[in-house]
């Protein structure tokens, strides 16, 4: 229904085409093309593994984490091929993930992981906000795989709450009262971000008991070769799917579901050639956030996000639909947003770019085309390079934005319809571009703070043609 949603405000909104848009369609359907043929699907042995031939009992209180594990580990030595977990619900620790294996959820079958930190040892390299680390291992962790996929129409169920893993936040709406330990204290996040200043050796970044920072649910670290197919993913400890310095990478069909503190959906960080498509997702943040790492960390690895195209998902709750950053210090480049519908009073903001003066990095070449956005709590298009920033606070690393085209945009209610707001004194945004745009039920009109070139070609703000882009732009009593 809301492929139809989008393709009706289209037909029936817009107006003529114009001529912007006729030098902007071409390039973001070659952009699109290219990525298609950048992305090819794993292929597995037609070998099957079922998880209950190894002690797995559906129903059983008894973890099955060695059991999916011998599994995994016996299909990858022979070759490759699926490991099956048949319907039923099942109990598991973490699970490992190794190269041309398909773990495949049949339908009706849960995996509830364990929510015990102790659980999740030993420790592994991983990343945390993009800053890097040992830390607990995430539920579902590969590192340096290929050919891996996890498909099916099972559930995968974290089964984090403010009992457990979300009150490791340190704030109170998810269960954390004065005198808990949290990420907040000396120990964990402080500590981590502190080193990541001072440019300390990931020897001696290490965690786990005492840090408070929460695993995500599957990180695929640098990893070739990727499918997630199909299944429902709820109740994380933190950010759902986050692939991680990998490429190659298809995600279609998943449904994620989880509104705990940094439930962003999706988090391709540091990747390159990755499709996303007919996913659904209401959650505690962004729904897709697009990374490249934090600060001096991505600087060092220098691995820019590039080459990703979103196609035919709906955005229902979440802090913004699509979001870029902001993590963002390696860059982002060629992304296409195509044909998504984004729509909730709780979704905050429907196409986000966030970063600032400490993160850098350069935002470039970044198509959003064909959206449907209902109804969102804040703005349609929100580009930030203050994020975050304390008061007259200044970093070295004054961030980049430019190329961004916005076409075929229709809105029904929001409090702006843009939210753009540069650095002072330095052109961090340039070359925004939208064309063919409605945005009615606006309530303030656009904000317009330290931007730089903007260019409208037919844009329409609550009834009225907007030929520049003021920070008012209403219709005239």
């Amino acid at each position: 229904m809301y492929r139809a949603f989008v393709f009706l405000s289209t037909l029936f909104f817009f107006p003529a085409v114009g001529p912007a848009q006729k030098a902007i369609r071409p390039a973001a359907d070659s952009l699109k093309n290219v990525i298609r043929q950048s992305v090819k699907e794993p292929i597995f042995p037609a070998r099957s593994f079922r998880i209950t031939d190894f002690g797995a009992s559906p129903g059983s209180s008894e973890p099955a984490t060695l059991a999916i594990n011998k599994a995994i580990e016996l299909c990858s030595y022979e070759g490759g091929g699926t490991v099956i977990v048949p319907a039923g619900t099942y109990f598991s620790g973490p699970i490992y993930l190794k190269s041309n294996v398909n773990l495949h959820l049949e339908k009706n079958a849960v995996i509830r992981f364990s929510t015990r930190p102790e659980d999740y040892l030993p420790l592994v390299k991983t990343r945390w906000e993009g800053i890097d680390c040992y830390n607990y291992s995430p539920l579902i962790y590969a590192y340096n795989e290929h050919n891996i996929a996890i498909t099916g129409e099972g559930i995968l169920d974290g089964q984090a709450d403010t009992s457990n893993w979300w009150k490791w936040k340190g704030k109170p709406e998810y269960g954390w009262k004065k005198g808990m330990p949290s990420q907040l204290d000396p120990d964990g996040r402080p500590r981590l971000q502190k080193m990541n200043e001072q440019e300390t050796g990931l020897e001696f970044r290490v965690f786990g008991e005492g840090g408070y920072l929460r695993p995500p649910f599957i990180q695929l670290y640098q990893c070739t070769g990727i499918l997630l197919e199909g299944f429902t993913i709820r109740n994380s400890p933190f950010w759902l799917i986050h692939p991680l310095l990998s490429e190659n990478i298809m995600i279609r069909k998943v449904h994620a579901e989880s509104h705990g503190p940094n439930n962003d959906g999706i988090d391709p960080e540091s990747c390159r050639n990755v499709i996303i498509r007919d996913c659904f997702f209401d959650t505690g943040d962004d729904c897709i956030a697009i990374k490249s790492g934090r600060d001096h960390d991505g600087r060092k690895w220098n691995r820019i996000s590039e080459n990703i195209l979103i196609t035919a998902c709906r955005m229902k709750n979440g802090h913004g639909g699509v979001s870029i950053g902001s993590e963002i210090s390696g860059g982002c480049r060629n992304v296409v947003v195509d044909s998504c519908v984004m729509d909730s009073p709780e979704l905050e903001r429907a196409l986000r770019i966030k970063t600032n003066s400490l993160r850098g990095g350069i935002i470039e070449n970044i198509y959003f085309s064909n959206i449907a956005v209902g109804e969102v709590k804040v703005s349609v298009l929100d580009i930030d390079c203050q994020y975050e920033l304390k008061t007259n606070v200044a970093g070295n690393f004054p961030p980049v934005i430019r190329d961004i085209f916005l076409i075929n945009i229709t809105s029904r209610k929001s409090r702006y319809a843009l939210f753009l707001k540069g650095i002072p004194g330095f052109t961090s945004l340039d070359q925004i571009v939208i064309n063919n745009a409605w945005f009615d039920g606006v309530q303030k009109g656009n904000y317009l703070e330290n931007a730089g070139n903007i260019y409208f070609e037919k844009v329409y703000l609550n009834g009225s043609e907007c030929s520049l882009p003021s920070k008012s732009c209403h219709k005239t009593p």
